[in-house]
């Protein structure tokens, strides 16, 4: 069995090779054991610094396409590439490589197709309480949509198996915890969650540059991912909250017509009958909402059985590169991208 380690990469030369370091070079249950870098369009060192400190495989996006588009990417080429299990893992170690065989065990094991590693973050020291709150409450909104019970949704220390992998399609440009935690509730996939450490802060994080910041975004990024996969739920909610606030006006418009006044109460008639109308659309969307939700899984579905013949086929991982060790796997990147299989066609 093959484990590839993947680490999406954003001008990491400073902190990658620590993290590199502390990658193990076995693990139990695992014939292989190899490192693929994806590198989101860097402008340091970071492919240099891959390459000399032993990394098998460097997927290279060419400019910088965002952190879940990079572990897309991993992903895709982590599976072309053969792996059985894939482990991704942030560049600022923050994670601790010693934690990798038990974050692959339950796998191993069989009882878990994707684990979430649990920092247990009420007791990471840098968190503020804030943040902790917000992480708390980030992870209950996304347990109830998603129908799992992982206690830690935004940790990027995970592990897949291949069936997972395969069914995993991040459309989100900004973060894939999230949304790959809900995918896995509503497709095959069970999932489990062991308690990791951390290792001490680095660097300050690059996608939440204030607090305010990372309120805003995780906060925009749970509703959206929530409303995709529970439109009929979120819109009904909406549709009841209007319905209600619509029926003050009336009541009022009512209790001065019996008392002889409605003449001078025509604008509460009005303004009830503007929030009922738009109680009746918001209700509507819901509706639109449950058949696009049918038409996304059935596309998911698509996706999966495409990638599955990619697959089959033994198509090549795309903005390839070797790392430090010859893998037998052609480039893909540059001006020669897809001409090798191109020329192996022709011989054929």
């Amino acid at each position: 069995m093959k484990l590839i380690i993947q680490i999406p990469c954003l001008n990491e030369e400073e902190t990658l090779p620590a993290t590199l370091a502390d990658l193990p070079r076995e693990v139990p249950g695992f014939d292989m054991v190899e490192v693929l870098v994806i590198d989101d369009g860097s402008t340091d060192r970071t492919i240099e610094v891959a390459r000399a400190n032993g990394v098998h495989h460097i997927v290279k996006l060419t400019n910088n396409k965002g952190l879940a588009a990079a572990f897309q990417a991993g992903l895709d080429a982590s599976l072309k590439l053969g792996a059985d299990v894939v482990v991704n893992t942030d560049a600022d170690n923050q994670y601790s490589g010693a934690d990798i065989p038990k974050l692959v065990k339950p796998i191993v094991d069989g009882s878990a197709d994707m684990v979430v590693g649990d920092r247990e973050t009420d007791q990471i020291e840098h968190f503020s309480p804030l943040k902790k709150r917000l992480q708390k409450l980030g992870s209950w909104v996304v347990r109830q949509a998603s129908d799992t019970d992982v206690p830690d949704t935004t940790s990027g220390f995970r592990a897949y198996n291949r069936e997972a992998a395969i069914q995993m399609a991040v459309v989100s440009k900004y973060t894939y915890t999230l949304e790959t935690i809900i995918q896995a509730g509503k497709l095959l996939v069970a999932t489990d969650h062991v308690a990791i450490g951390t290792n001490p802060k680095t660097r300050e994080s690059r996608l939440f540059p204030s607090m305010s910041s990372y309120v805003r975004r995780n906060a925009v990024a749970i509703a959206r991912i929530y409303t995709q996969y529970e439109p009929l739920k979120v819109f009904s909610y909406l549709a009841l909250l209007l319905f209600v606030l619509s029926l003050v006006p009336f009541i009022r418009f009512v209790i001065a017509y019996i008392g002889g006044e409605g003449a001078g109460h025509v604008q509460s008639l009005i303004f009830g009958a503007v929030l009922f109308n738009a109680a009746v659309v918001v209700g509507v969307l819901g509706i639109i909402g449950d058949l696009l939700y049918s038409q996304r899984m059935m596309s998911q579905r698509i996706f999966e059985r495409v990638r599955r013949i990619e697959l089959q086929l033994k198509v090549p991982p795309s903005h390839y590169e070797p790392g430090a060790h010859d893998t037998g796997q052609h480039a893909t990147t540059g001006a020669q991208a897809g001409r090798t299989e191109e020329r192996e066609a022709l011989k054929l």
